[in-house]
Order: C-alpha cells, then structure tokens, then sequence
C-alpha cells in the first residue's frame, strides 16, 4: 500500500523599504504598482512556502537546505524557479507530487482577480495542482499594519515504488 506523506511549509517577507524599493512577486506574478518584498530571492512568501512544504513531506530539508543565502546563485531568483527545482528534488528523492495548497495572510493585493492565473503558474512550475487562497488577519499582527506577507503551505507526496529488477540487471 503506497501511503500519502503531508508536509507544511511557512515564509514571512517583510516589504522593502522605501529607501529600497523592490518589484512585488506574489504566487508567482508580477503586481505592477505594489511595494515589493524583501529576500535573498524575490521575496515570493507563497511560491517559498509551497517548496518549503514539498521538502516537509518529504523529509529532505527546507528552503534554507537547498537555496539558502549563502547560496549566491539563488539571490534574486524567481519564486517559480525555486519551486520548479524543489518538485525536481522532490522527485529525484523517489516521490510524486499528488497537490499544493498556499494561503497567504495579507491587506494587499488583492489577490481574487488573479487567482486562477498564478494557480495556472505555479502548477506548471511544479508538475502538480497548486491551489492559492488569500486572507487578511483583520488588523492585527505584522501583516495586519502592512509590514509583511506570510504564507502557509500543505503539500500531499507519495513515495514512487522502485521498478522491479529484472535478472539480467
């Protein structure tokens, strides 16, 4: 009996400063006019927090393990690029990837326009369906003064069974 493995993943990005402003990256698209986030990477809290919980299922590290900041070729790197090369990891370690699910905690953007497209965005990136859901905290907490984006991921992965040997092998 192959049995789901469940993984859960969290990012928080605090935006730019104004002294520094950067582009924002959230689910994977560009939101033109919006105060970026800061990070090693682009700052994308939804595309890190879905890896992060790609690798929580799997039990072979975090974000931090595989594209961490002492990793200088990863600095800037697109959201979606990092989970693309988390679900080649994931799947080189012998598993598939069954689903996604990202909520992000944040006043702006607003995100309900463009649901469907970074769904589609991050799904290609990681060979698997990716669903996103957005949310405020009402006012309060970090996100709720406008310092930061947070998200939280679950990921459903199943171990591929190995192919049988034939004798000749």
């Amino acid at each position: 009996m192959i049995l789901p493995r469940t993984g859960i993943g969290v990012d928080v990005h605090a935006y730019a400063s104004e002294n520094d402003p950067q582009p924002l990256w959230l689910g994977g698209l560009f939101w033109e006019g919006e105060r970026g986030l800061s990070g090693h990477s682009d700052g994308d809290c939804v595309a890190h927090a879905a890896a992060d919980a790609l690798f929580s299922a799997c039990g072979i590290g975090d974000l931090g393990t595989h594209f961490g900041t002492d990793r200088p070729e990863f600095a800037g790197a697109s959201g979606v690029k990092l989970l693309g090369e988390a679900a080649r990891i994931v799947r080189a370690a012998g598993f598939e990837i069954g689903n996604v699910a990202v909520q992000f905690v944040a006043n702006r953007p607003k995100f309900g326009p463009r649901r469907e497209e970074s769904q589609r965005v991050l799904s290609a990136a990681a060979g698997a369906s990716v669903s996103v859901i957005a949310t405020t905290s009402d006012g309060l907490g970090f996100t709720g003064r406008g310092e930061g984006i947070s998200a939280v991921a679950t990921a459903l992965v199943y171990a591929v069974p190995a192919a049988p040997q034939s004798e000749s092998d």
